[in-house]
Parts: structure tokens; C-alpha cells; sequence
């Protein structure tokens, strides 16, 4: 079976597939958009922070003064009246004394004789003298050198308690280990 179409509706299909072509070709297909861009790269990670700094040391600085005084239990060693032979109690601070200048040896000391108010000028300047060096002999004789050990004697003449009585007077019957050199910090 054929169809005829009649000359009109021809003619009309026609018009209508030119108007439809015409129209499509007054509006371009529209271009696509272009592709968005690429995310920016993220900045790198900042670098990790910087180790926090080791603790500050507490306590002295070890071979300075402060850190002999701390490790020997002291600079004074004490005597009874009129004596000069090294007291049991003085003992474990002169072998304090003198382990500590065997870890640090070129540290220096003067050891500095003391006597109470009690007796002549003279008379206190000879014990104060006995007295510094038995604190040098019992320092030489635990493994410091004699060479690194002045002596000197104060005698009554440098009182560290200035009070009267025998609680005033056994603080001024002293043998006293003053570093003089070669300490860290001084």
C-alpha cells in the first residue's frame, strides 16, 4: 500500500523541516564549558617543630663552688677548744672535700686556720696555723696533691660568729677550704 500525500502537506512537511533546520542553524550548539581547573595543589605540611630545648640543669654548675659546697657537705670543718686533730665529725666532709677535687684537678684551695676570741694574738695565729694544716695533711693524705694546697692562718682575727660564749665561740674554731682557682665560673 502507498500513501499519496497530497501536494499541500507535502509542501507544508517541507516548510516545516526547512523553518526547523533554519532554527537550529540561528543558535550554535552551545560550546561545553570548559573543564574546571585542577584543584591547587595543597602547600606542602609546614616542617615539624623544633625540639623543645633540654631542661634547664638545676643545681650548680658541676666543678663551680656552689657545687663543691653542695657535694662535700660543706667548706668548714670544726675543732675543740685549744686542739687541732681532725674531729670524727669533720671526717666525711674532708673526704667529701677531697673526692670532689679528684674529679676536678686543677682546682685550687687555700686552707684558711681559725681560733675563738679566747687567748693571745699570737698564741691563735700558731693554732690557727696547726689547724689549717691538718685539714691540708688529712687532704694530701686522701689523694690531693700538696701542690695544689695553700695554707694560711686567720687566728682569732676573722670571727665568722661574732657572739660571745662557747656556742658562739666553737663556730670561729674552724679550718676553712676556700677555692682559689680553677673552679667552673670562677
Amino acid at each position: 500500500m502507498t500513501l499519496k500525500i497530497s501536494s499541500t502537506v507535502r509542501l507544508a512537511l517541507i516548510a516545516s523541516a526547512t523553518l526547523s533546520i533554519a532554527a537550529c542553524a540561528s543558535h550554535p550548539k552551545p560550546t561545553p564549558a570548559p573543564p574546571p581547573p585542577p584543584p591547587p595543589e595543597a602547600p606542602p605540611p609546614p616542617p615539624p617543630p623544633p625540639p623543645p630545648p633540654p631542661p634547664a640543669p638545676t643545681g650548680p654548675v658541676p666543678g663551680s663552688v656552689q657545687d663543691f659546697l653542695l657535694k662535700s657537705g660543706g667548706d668548714r670543718v670544726y675543732f675543740d677548744y685549744d686542739k687541732f686533730d681532725i674531729r670524727s665529725d669533720a671526717a666525711p666532709i674532708l673526704d667529701a672535700q677531697a673526692a670532689w677535687l679528684d674529679r676536678y684537678p686543677a682546682v685550687k684551695v687555700r686552707i684558711e686556720g681559725n681560733a675563738d676570741e679566747r687567748g693571745t694574738r699570737e698564741y691563735n695565729f700558731a693554732l690557727g696555723s696547726r689547724r689549717a694544716n691538718a685539714v691540708r695533711d688529712y687532704l694530701v693524705a686522701h689523694g690531693v696533691a700538696a701542690s695544689r694546697i695553700s695554707t694560711v692562718s686567720y687566728g682569732k682575727e676573722r670571727p665568722i660568729d661574732p657572739g660571745e660564749g662557747e656556742e658562739h665561740w666553737s663556730h670561729n674554731r674552724n679550718g676553712h677550704t676556700a677555692i682559689t682557682d680553677g673552679a667552673v665560673g670562677g
